[in-house]
């Protein structure tokens, strides 16, 4: 689809590449892609084993941008305006608010709705979205006033897309846009409870298919010469229609909000997931920068590096005219991409308190996991292991790397695949990233990333002090995990 130049030709020093790569994994990001483009051609393009160019990834919130220019398709076609009220869509619900009464598509699009109503995942005797949407009664101030992320409103977008054009959020875009584009092949959306597209939060696509997309938009709806969606709400799209500053700190993506896409510095706008799966495009310069990982719990601050990160290295040393090849530098950047793996635990290698933990069962106390007993079994060499327990469900395994990642399967069962907010009772279980490295002699930790259609992280922290032991448990996951949140006590079974 791309043809690839060297950075150079593209007026970026491999170097520079390079130091970009060295500086995001110093500060412990969790990279699964890295893909930068200017002027329509691939400069780099990087993948974190086990992931590849083939690989379906969970979006997030970049879903809600997706939405966005499905609403401008509904525009373009005149089934839809920015001022038509959300309540002449859904008459059947007016007069439950009398601040929704008011609220128009355009406050949907930037954000500016009346609240955010409840985490939808908590109310499981609704399955309807939208119900949960108008019936929700904590909504504090009128539209058009206040700019509060409003995840729940992104989904109302989805669900009116679906209702205008008779079809799923993704066939009606690639209908419009993508099978044109030859993009978004194996693409797919995850589901509500009610069976509706997840349009707020799970669309699963390529590295690639994003890269498209923000080409399409940075060509102003144009695709190889051929005009595939109009120009003039993609304009307003992109651009600042709204302040989105809710106090003195400004962020890396505090420079405004469009139609459910975010502004950047230096005239740029950009897409974002909640992982830190971000696009950003800067048509100024014609780059763009598309990178998927799993930041989830960090409160930002990865994300806030790999943003400067790629300001201050990549875009402020960009030359807008090719700059010299440069073949030393070309082979020390393929050679640093050559074996990208993903993330793992990194440390002490072992310990001598190892021969002594391993195979001893200690039983627990009354805990949050409902864990009643554990134990650690290890190899010959101490590099690899399992961590055995029972819980509710009854006896698990967990392989885990010492300071490396063994790939399985999570053995928790009952979590959702295809619909979010559901729970299974038919043996599927979340792929996996299982590492562990020694903190202390009488301490070790034991890290999960969920790499699947979900993604989430789980640490485990024991210890150990004479017959008894503890241990902390860490979750970061949308609606599943919950089982691997609290703190245990246990000692030596007899």
């Amino acid at each position: 689809m791309f043809e690839k130049i060297t950075p150079e030709a593209a007026g970026i020093s491999s170097a520079k590449i390079k130091k970009f790569i060295d500086r995001i994994e110093k500060r412990d990001a969790i990279m699964h892609s890295l893909l930068i483009m200017r002027n329509g051609k691939i400069i780099t393009e990087n993948y974190w084993a086990p992931f590849d160019k083939d690989f379906c990834h969970r979006m997030y919130s970049q879903t809600k941008s997706y939405t966005s220019i499905a609403i401008g398709l509904l525009i373009e076609e005149g089934k839809l305006s920015l001022d038509d009220r959300l309540v002449d869509i859904y008459p059947e619900y007016k007069g439950t608010h009398r601040f929704l009464d008011r609220q128009t598509i355009r406050n949907l699009l930037t954000m500016n709705t009346v609240a955010n109503p409840v985490n939808w995942f908590l109310d499981t005797t609704t399955p309807s979205r939208i119900e949960i949407y108008f019936n929700e009664r904590t909504r504090c101030h009128p539209a058009g006033t206040i700019w509060e992320y409003d995840s729940a409103g992104s989904q109302v977008l989805c669900e009116i897309v679906e209702k205008l054009s008779g079809m799923r959020l993704l066939d009606y875009l690639k209908m419009k846009l993508f099978d044109h584009m030859g993009s978004f092949k194996t693409a797919e959306i995850l589901k509500t409870r009610d069976g509706a597209s997840w349009g707020d939060s799970a669309l699963l696509c390529t590295t690639r298919d994003m890269a498209s997309f923000a080409q399409l938009l940075m060509n102003g709806g144009v695709w190889e010469g051929k005009r595939l969606m109009n120009e003039e709400y993609i304009k307003e799209a992109t651009s600042k229609q709204v302040d989105n500053r809710d106090s003195w700190r400004k962020g890396v993506f505090c420079h405004g909000y469009g139609y459910q896409i975010w502004r950047t510095e230096q005239n740029g706008f950009a897409f974002l997931g909640m992982g830190d799966e971000i696009t950003i495009c800067l048509p100024d310069r014609g780059l763009i920068f598309v990178c998927t990982a799993d930041h989830q719990g960090t409160d930002n601050k990865i994300r806030a590096s790999l943003v400067n990160a790629f300001f201050d290295i990549i875009v402020d040393n960009l030359s807008d005219e090719p700059l010299p090849e440069d073949k030393e530098a070309e082979e020390l950047l393929a050679k640093r991409t050559e074996n990208l793996t993903l993330y793992s635990e990194t440390g002490t290698e072992d310990s001598a308190f190892r021969a002594e933990l391993d195979g001893t069962v200690y039983e627990c106390t009354a805990n949050p996991m409902g864990i009643t007993e554990f134990s650690f079994t290890f190899d010959k060499d101490g590099k690899e292991g399992v961590l055995h327990y029972t819980n509710a469900q009854g006896k698990k395994e967990l392989p885990f790397g010492i300071n490396h990642n063994v790939f399985g399967k999570f053995p928790q069962l009952g979590y959702s695949n295809d619909f979010g907010g559901l729970r299974t009772t038919d043996g599927f279980m979340y792929r996996d990233a299982v590492s562990a490295t020694w903190l202390e002699e009488k301490k070790i930790i034991v890290t999960v990333q969920i790499i699947d259609r979900y993604f989430g992280l789980m640490s485990a922290v024991f210890a150990f002090n004479g017959d008894y032991a503890a241990a902390q448990f860490t979750k970061v996951g949308e609606d599943f995990l919950a089982e691997y949140s609290g703190e245990l006590s246990a000692k030596k079974k007899n």
